[in-house]
C-alpha cells in the first residue's frame, strides 16, 4: 500500500539531505542534448548512474531520461528545465486555462483535477514513453522507489508525471519528487492528489517569480514541501502549501515589482542551472 500521511510527513522532515541528489541529476538533465553515456565533466559525472532510455529533442518535446541509482536504489527520472524567457510564454498562450487531466493517460482519476492546459500538454508528448521506461527499469532492476526531478517547466512536467506514475505503477512503487523554481502546475484537487502521491521537495531561489505563477486568484495551488533560499543563502523549510510567511516564496515576493529574473536558474547550493 502506499505511505500514510504520517509516513509522507516523518520522510518530508529528513528530505534535505537528498535535495544534493536532485541538483546532481538535474545538472545533467539541462544538458542540449540527449544521454549518451559520456563523461560529463563540469556537471559530475556519476558512475552510480546506469541510463536507461531517453528522449526528446528540446524544442518539440523537452528532453528527458530515465535510469538506475546503483547506490541509491532508486529509478530516477529527469525533465529538461528552462530559462525565464522561455516559460513566461507557456503562462500566457491559449493553453493558459485549468483543464482535466486526460482520461486516455489517467484513467480513473477525477475530471475535479485539473492543471495548466501548456504543461499537460508538455507532459503528454512523453509520458508513455517515459512510463515504458520506467516499468523497464523496476522489472529489470526490482527497484521499489522512484525519483522525479527537473527545472521551471521540467519542474512542472515532473509534477504531471507524478500523478500520471502513481496510478500506472504498481502499488509498492514510492514517489519521491524533487523540483526546482517549478510554476503552480494545477488547482487545489490536482495539488491536493499529488501532495498525497509523493514526498515532494520545492525548492525556490530568493525572488524568482516563477513558483508564484499563475496566480492563486485563477484558481491554481502550489504544492508542498517548498524550502526556500533566502537572500543570506539559508535554506528555508516552509511548511504546507503556499506558505505566506515572510521567509517563503509568497510572502518574500508579494508583488512582481521585487522579482530578480536571475534567481529562477540559481544557484542552488552553488549551482547554476543550465551552465554546462
Amino acid at each position: 500500500m502506499r505511505e500514510s500521511r504520517s509516513q509522507l510527513s516523518q520522510q518530508r522532515r529528513s528530505q534535505h539531505s537528498n535535495l544534493t541528489l536532485g541538483l546532481q541529476l538535474l545538472h545533467i538533465a539541462l544538458l542540449r542534448r540527449r544521454w549518451r553515456g559520456t563523461a560529463v565533466t563540469k556537471c559530475g559525472h556519476n558512475d552510480d548512474f546506469v541510463p536507461i532510455a531517453s528522449g526528446g529533442d528540446g524544442a518539440f518535446t523537452q528532453y528527458w531520461f530515465v535510469g538506475w541509482d546503483i547506490v541509491l536504489k532508486t529509478i530516477i527520472v529527469a525533465y529538461q528545465g528552462t530559462d525565464l524567457g522561455k516559460i513566461i510564454p507557456i503562462f500566457t498562450d491559449i493553453n493558459f486555462v485549468l483543464k482535466p487531466l486526460r482520461s486516455e493517460l489517467f484513467p480513473g482519476v477525477s475530471t475535479s483535477l485539473k492543471t495548466h492546459g501548456g504543461f499537460a500538454d508538455a507532459h503528454a508528448k512523453s509520458a508513455k514513453a517515459v512510463l515504458a521506461a520506467v516499468k523497464s527499469g523496476i522489472a529489470k532492476y526490482g527497484a521499489t522507489e522512484v525519483t522525479l526531478t527537473g527545472h521551471s517547466l521540467g519542474g512542472a512536467i515532473a509534477v504531471i508525471s507524478t500523478v500520471h506514475l502513481s496510478i500506472n505503477l504498481p502499488t509498492d512503487v514510492n514517489l519521491r519528487t524533487i523540483t526546482y523554481s517549478a510554476p503552480r502546475v494545477g488547482n487545489q484537487d490536482f495539488v491536493d492528489f499529488v501532495n498525497s502521491r509523493s514526498v515532494i521537495s520545492r525548492v525556490v531561489n530568493k525572488k524568482d517569480p516563477v513558483p508564484t505563477l499563475p496566480g492563486r486568484f485563477m484558481g491554481f495551488a502550489q504544492t508542498e514541501g517548498e524550502i526556500h533560499i533566502v537572500d543570506s543563502g539559508e535554506w528555508k523549510n516552509c511548511p504546507g502549501q503556499d506558505n505566506t510567511n515572510a521567509e517563503c516564496s509568497v510572502g518574500y515576493v508579494p508583488n512582481l515589482f521585487v522579482i530578480n529574473p536571475s534567481d529562477h536558474v540559481g544557484p542552488f547550493d552553488g549551482v547554476t542551472l543550465g551552465s554546462c
